[in-house]
């Protein structure tokens, strides 16, 4: 039987990093992955980008409203067509998936019996949970944290959102790309400053 996984980590902790080297050791051993990411996610447009400049266009752009489960069955009957087994199925910016496309993504693992690698932060800049990750949290078989570390040199597990005049607590949950919109992985004691 075939899992899911919830690998989640503050800003900058190297999750598009991860999920591209993943798709890259399947392949280098001859078998194809299922890149998915979320279409409320528009850094890098159809693209998972990662910042230290690696990118790769995605095979599904998965809108809110679209069933992952049908979604990725569809492309696992073109690629087996072409001769290579889908191995695996990643997922960048996990957190904007919605609590029934998470449940999906459980039912590839189960169902289609293929892993599927979620990578995602696991709260927002005001410390509260996105919706996906909640439920990652909830029905993964494995959760995994990703480490980075905060100026002040301790571990980071929050995210703050910066803007002109510092940081701020207040807007949406959702907001990127947006002007002088920023974010940073902090510790707790900076995050509380």
């Amino acid at each position: 039987m075939s899992k899911l996984f919830f690998r989640y980590g503050a800003m900058n902790s190297g999750k598009s990093t991860a999920l591209l080297q993943v798709a890259h050791n399947y392949e280098e051993r001859d078998q194809s992955v299922i890149l998915v990411k979320p279409a409320v996610d528009t850094k890098g447009k159809t693209n998972v980008v990662s910042r230290l400049g690696v990118s790769r266009q995605v095979d599904i752009l998965l809108g809110p409203s679209e069933n992952l489960r049908e979604a990725v069955a569809i492309k696992q009957t073109r690629h087996t067509d072409t001769g290579k087994p889908i191995a695996c199925v990643l997922i960048d910016e996990a957190q904007f998936l919605t609590p029934a496309q998470v449940d999906q993504a459980l039912e590839v693992a189960i169902y289609l019996n293929l892993p599927v690698i979620a990578y995602g932060l696991r709260t927002d800049f005001r410390t509260q949970s996105f919706p996906g990750s909640q439920r990652l949290l909830e029905v993964a078989h494995t959760l995994e944290e990703m480490k980075t570390i905060c100026r002040c040199g301790r571990k980071a597990i929050f995210n703050a959102r910066l803007t002109d005049s510092g940081k701020t607590k207040e807007g949406s949950q959702v907001m990127i790309d947006e002007g002088t919109v920023r974010y940073e992985a902090q510790c707790a004691e900076c995050y509380l400053a």
